[in-house]
């Protein structure tokens, strides 16, 4: 296919598109919308002749025998990121964000403290809270214009009262893929502090080139009994609509008590997602993917690069995923005085720092998955609403 070809999406009930005067004032007729992360790319081809074969057929019954589909994601883990995945360790959830909170009510009680190292993915707070449980944040450490751990300081704030870390590798938004040292220190700190850590690996494939992402259980052999693995096709493949999720939980004690959540809850999972997630965890889905990067990269170069050209903002070096993270800190101005350059004169939206937690405050969140056209007006567009700076 081709990344370049510019799809519109407006009156086709798209979260990005269609709420974006709602919500940010920005009409999409002249907007170029840039928060939500999906992409504005169509799926591998394998992915849309899945769901005209079963149009095709036009009965849509519960889906049954999921011996292929599980295969096909054990196949994904074990070709992509060397992770040998028993059938009967996957659970399938409404998306991971359903995930994070099934692994919440599943693994914790009200009143538990969770923590966080922030500023993270937005959703997973959301979810806590919502839940009764307590967001324990452990702020990153901004050094050298790079997210690193504190675990001196992180040791120093643990109460006794949290009982699980929600971790998210590779990091959302700062892009980081963090190294299997790293890996190995934030299994030792929940080992210190007894914590469950279910770590979110949605964007695992999303990893540019000379970066190595490591998952979780092939970095730190030997934590499976504290494990909880999620990954999906959805980010990888943008997918997102079809909401399906992998759980994947080594630990058979671990993987009975999410079990008896599901069931007691009624989860089970639509078909559509399933013959997509099928398809797409393939060898053709797999050179989609390879595609994609190399054209996601040269996305970045030319987003980081325009950035850069603006005195007082910095956009964080893109290991990983199709998020920029920008720092708006050396502009002097405050977080209204700048979101409204953003929103208002270069009519974008972006998603606001603040909402991911401590640490997020002087930044705004890009998505770059888009064709280079619209990148390239992005950039010209944000040049010209800070022009005065140059």
């Amino acid at each position: 296919m081709s990344f370049d070809e510019k799809i519109d999406r407006l009156g086709t009930h798209s979260v990005k598109w269609d709420m974006m005067e709602k919500l940010y004032g920005v009409p999409p007729e002249t907007g170029i919308a840039m928060w939500v992360a999906d992409m504005e790319f169509r799926p591998p081809a394998c992915v849309q002749q899945a769901v005209e074969k079963m149009a095709a057929h036009g009965v849509y019954g519960y889906y049954g025998d999921d011996a292929e589909y599980l295969d096909a994601i054990r196949w994904w883990m074990k070709t992509r990121h060397g992770w040998d995945v028993a059938r009967e360790e996957i659970f399938t959830t409404h998306g991971l964000v359903n995930g994070t909170a099934l692994c919440v009510d599943a693994f914790t009680a009200p009143g538990d403290g969770v923590v966080l190292m922030t500023p993270v993915y937005h959703a997973f707070a959301r979810v806590i809270k919502a839940a009764g449980r307590t967001v324990v944040e452990c702020p990153l450490a901004l050094e050298n214009g790079r997210y690193e751990m504190d675990f001196a300081a992180w040791d120093k704030q643990m109460t006794g009262r949290e009982t699980m870390l929600v971790f998210c590798s590779p990091h959302n938004p700062g892009g980081r893929v963090w190294t299997v040292e790293e890996l190995q220190g934030v299994a030792d700190f929940c080992q210190r502090h007894g914590l469950l850590l279910v770590s979110d690996e949605i964007h695992h494939d999303l990893v540019y080139p000379g970066q190595k992402h490591s998952v979780m259980p092939v970095a730190v052999p030997g934590i499976e009994d504290r494990l909880v693995m999620m990954t999906a096709p959805t980010k990888t493949f943008n997918i997102a609509g079809c909401h399906t999720g992998n759980v994947i939980i080594p630990d058979p004690t671990l993987r009975a008590r999410f079990a008896a959540r599901m069931a007691a809850l009624g989860i089970s999972a639509n078909s559509f997602g399933l013959f997509m997630a099928t398809a797409a965890y393939s060898p053709e889905g797999a050179a989609w993917v390879d595609d994609l990067m190399a054209y996601l990269e040269e996305n970045r170069r030319i987003f980081d690069a325009g950035l850069q050209a603006i005195p007082g903002l910095k956009s964080m070096p893109l290991e990983a995923t199709y998020l920029a993270w920008v720092d708006f800190t050396d502009t002097g101005m405050t977080a209204p005085e700048f979101i409204a350059r953003v929103e208002t004169e270069a009519q974008i939206c972006a998603n606001h720092g603040a909402t991911f937690g401590t640490g997020g405050e002087s930044f705004l969140r890009f998505n770059i998955a888009a064709p280079r056209a619209q990148v390239e007006e992005a950039v010209q567009r944000l040049q010209k609403a800070f022009a005065d700076l140059q």
